[in-house]
């Protein structure tokens, strides 16, 4: 048998405070909730959030890094902003794939277009943000 995927579990200073993050922030469905641990839920994926002994948890470096998929990048931004998260660069506006001769007009005649996003959230934690355009 295959292991099977349980949960991801990040360390929190304030364990209450990281969980209302990610579930104004980002829609997480919080199943339990306590001062010292906190079980998340965003579709099939758990967060597990658990309470840090030392005071030395901020990440200064990238460790893990979760991605979200988002309907509206701006909006997701200035939700996560107004809940402690920090820009760590610019939103910024991706082309890819290969247009033809034929229509070389602008971004729209690209296969792909999107809006990508990081952000540092509380406790130093790295979120991706993608909006498809």
């Amino acid at each position: 048998m295959a292991a099977s995927f349980r949960w991801l579990l990040q360390l929190h200073k304030d364990v209450p405070k990281a969980a209302r993050f990610y579930s104004e922030g980002l829609d997480f469905t919080i199943n339990v909730c306590t001062l010292r641990w906190a079980e998340l839920q965003s579709g099939p994926l758990k967060l597990a959030l658990m309470q840090s002994n030392s005071d030395h948890i901020m990440q200064k470096e990238y460790s893990s890094l979760l991605s979200f998929t988002v309907t509206d990048i701006n909006s997701t931004v200035t939700k996560l902003m107004a809940l402690g998260a920090e820009l760590d660069g610019p939103v910024k506006y991706e082309i890819h794939g290969k247009p033809t001769p034929e229509n070389l007009k602008g971004p729209s005649d690209f296969s792909e277009y999107y809006q990508v996003a990081a952000m540092r959230c509380i406790d130093g934690h790295m979120l991706g943000l993608y909006e498809p355009v």
